[in-house]
């Protein structure tokens, strides 16, 4: 459950306003940044984020990453430029800790599609099942887990499992396809998908390779099956960028989220990265919700302090427990 003020809506213009003149568009960065030093924040930015809230933040990594920079910080206030779901997991980690996210609208389509009270019957259903739960899911879901893991870990994880333990795994059909395929482990899957990873057009990959023969494909773990398949390397966000900075490869076809295009381009300007396309060629795979924090937003949460993440207490102590082990094991 998350609790806010009536303040913490996603800032309309009027809101905006009330927390004094937003900067010009030109002195936001800075601005944020003297706001950010004067709160003693930290700004956390997922690989997913627009590229002008990446070059702002001061870390920037795929959920694991910033489920340990969370964990570790000293800071009193943690900005979340990511969804919803992550933040929640930085409150997790830090209760005492102001969190906050820009806009409080940027859920994600994993964690919407697994309801806890749903999640609680299907659970019913495997009562002897040991519960993974993909990070991509609410707090309350986590409090349902036995353990949480990320794209980058789940595969170790798993393995690391009792071999005579059933495993449910949710709420990602996919990435447990492809966890399965991977550990050798039989998965209970509940039916969730990513509504981005899901969009990519087989056709267009398909020309791509044609048009660029010595392009190699990386895929995100999230992608439908018929997607991997035709992928030379799958991994988490931050392994995608790992692949890209260590292959002999000079162009690579990029299926996941084109948020982390931005930092591969910063990083290796010397190389060609090439975007897939959604079906019917449209531009569905950038994620609606990471796509809603702005700079204007990001000012405006510093500023005012809002909108802030709230858990219910006894949610969040159980929801805590799936996360530590998470770490530890990840270690």
């Amino acid at each position: 459950t998350v609790t806010t003020s009536p303040l913490s809506a996603s800032p309309t213009a009027g809101s905006l306003l009330s927390a004094g003149p937003v900067p010009a568009r030109h002195a936001l960065p800075q601005a944020i940044r003297e706001l950010a030093s004067q709160r003693r924040a930290v700004i956390l930015a997922h690989y997913y984020q627009n590229a002008e809230i990446q070059d702002i933040a001061d870390v920037i990594g795929d959920s694991l990453d910033l489920s340990r920079r969370a964990a570790n910080t000293d800071a009193d206030v943690i900005v979340f430029c990511g969804v919803h779901f992550m933040a929640e997991t930085a409150k997790i980690l830090n209760p005492v800790k102001t969190v906050l996210l820009p806009d409080l609208d940027a859920g994600c389509s994993l964690a919407d599609a697994c309801p806890a009270e749903a999640f609680a019957a299907f659970r019913a259903q495997h009562p002897h099942h040991y519960v993974v739960s993909y990070i991509n899911c609410s707090a309350a879901v986590k409090a349902q887990s036995d353990l949480i893991c990320t794209s980058s870990n789940a595969v170790s994880l798993v393995q690391q499992l009792p071999a005579d333990r059933p495993i449910l795994f949710a709420p990602d059909q996919n990435l447990g396809r492809w966890v399965a395929r991977q550990s050798g482990r039989e998965l209970t899957l509940w039916p969730g998908s990513c509504i981005v990873h899901e969009t990519f057009s087989e056709q267009a990959l398909l020309k791509l390779r044609l048009d660029h023969p010595g392009a190699e494909v990386i895929a995100h773990p999230e992608c439908l099956p018929n997607m991997l398949d035709l992928a030379d390397f799958i991994g988490s966000t931050s392994k995608l960028l790992h692949r890209a900075e260590t292959s002999d490869a000079t162009a690579f076809i990029v299926l996941t989220e084109p948020g982390i295009l931005h930092q591969m381009r910063l990083k290796l300007p010397h190389k060609t990265f090439h975007e897939v396309p959604g079906q019917d060629g449209c531009s569905c795979n950038a994620c609606p919700y990471m796509r809603l924090n702005t700079l204007e937003k990001l000012w405006h949460c510093l500023a005012t302090l809002e909108p802030a993440i709230e858990l219910d207490e006894a949610v969040r102590t159980r929801a805590l427990l799936p996360i530590q082990r998470m770490l530890e094991m990840s270690r």
